[in-house]
């Protein structure tokens, strides 16, 4: 699965368009995708699409159209309309939605399991659900949440954030 964002004539105000495409006829009826139309310049994530291809990868390619007076900066809301496609799939797949219902809802069992017995994880969960209100805020910015992340790494691991091209970084 590839991911990437285009510079596009929409407005932040509305919700963020989505294009999904593949090669593979079995994405296209499996995961409700069309066949790509376009044609021009690409860069690595088209490349690596073309690659998986004539490789037999099944792939598909995911583009939020992100508005081009907006394009200097991160997309949060980009970013949050890609991951909800990314999860479309999972959604529509019902022996995937029971569980999930009970994980949800605060109190049941399944939730306070979860953290119960272990107040390492009963305090992460609280980290979590304070990053989440803060991101759900309409001033949150995209610095904002790679500061969150990076606190997050601190606590996890050697209390430095992995530098690019650093260990702990995904080489292509």
């Amino acid at each position: 699965m590839t991911i990437g964002a285009l510079l596009a004539d929409v407005p932040h105000t509305r919700p963020i368009p989505i294009t999904s495409t593949s090669e593979d006829p079995a994405m296209l009826d499996r995961l409700r995708v069309e066949r790509s139309q376009y044609e021009g310049p690409t860069g690595i994530v088209g490349v690596l699409a073309d690659a998986a291809q004539q490789a037999g990868l099944p792939g598909v390619s995911l583009w939020a159209a992100v508005p081009h007076y907006a394009g200097a900066s991160p997309s949060p809301k980009a970013t949050l309309a890609l991951l909800r496609r990314v999860e479309e799939p999972a959604r529509r797949h019902r022996a995937a939605r029971r569980p999930h219902r009970a994980w949800r809802r605060p109190g049941s069992a399944a939730s306070t399991s979860l953290a119960e017995g272990d107040s390492e994880v009963a305090e992460y969960v609280r980290t979590l659900e304070q990053a989440k209100d803060t991101t759900d805020l309409p001033e949150a910015t995209g610095e904002a949440i790679a500061q969150e992340f990076e606190r997050y790494l601190r606590r996890r691991g050697d209390g430095e954030p992995p530098r690019a091209g650093g260990p702990g970084t995904p080489q292509p």
